[in-house]
């Protein structure tokens, strides 16, 4: 499944209220992770009638809760709204009894799980990376070829 392309301007005070907001959360301001200006919905594609969504922070604690944010458009305008939630508690075991791929989205969200959800652009950048690694440690970049 592909991921949802909906993204969303971050409205940042609404963000650092709702950071600040957080029983465990980074505290003082000074403690507060820097935030992206443009968020993409994390979600698997979907329709309409479902929420975009994003993750702004993620609590360290096992059972902790993450901050999320939700949005939608109706009639021409951005409604936007923060929730701490509990991760998603399924985990993908693939070779291994022992070890897994936890899902990182939020508990009973919509559609596929995270491992399912497909970025063509990340992967295409990730190949991209993987390329140019390739040429530079066999010589053929131009940083080896510089040496």
């Amino acid at each position: 499944m592909l991921q949802c392309t909906a993204f969303s301007e971050l409205p940042e005070m609404g963000a650092r209220v709702a950071l600040m907001g957080l029983a465990d959360g980074p505290g003082q301001a000074s403690e507060a992770p820097d935030l992206d200006e443009f968020l993409l919905c994390e979600l698997g594609e979907h329709d309409d009638g479902t929420e975009h969504a994003a993750q702004l922070w993620s609590s360290s604690a096992p059972a902790g809760r993450d901050l999320w944010m939700f949005w939608t458009d109706a009639d021409g305008r951005r409604m936007f709204r923060f929730t701490e939630l509990l991760p998603c508690p399924a985990v993908i075991h693939r070779l291994s009894v022992k070890e897994g791929d936890a899902c990182v989205l939020y508990d009973r969200h919509p559609a596929a799980h995270s491992w399912d959800v497909t970025d063509p652009l990340a992967d295409l950048m990730a190949e991209r990376i993987r390329e140019e690694v390739r040429r530079d440690r066999d010589g053929g970049g131009e940083l080896g070829a510089q040496a």
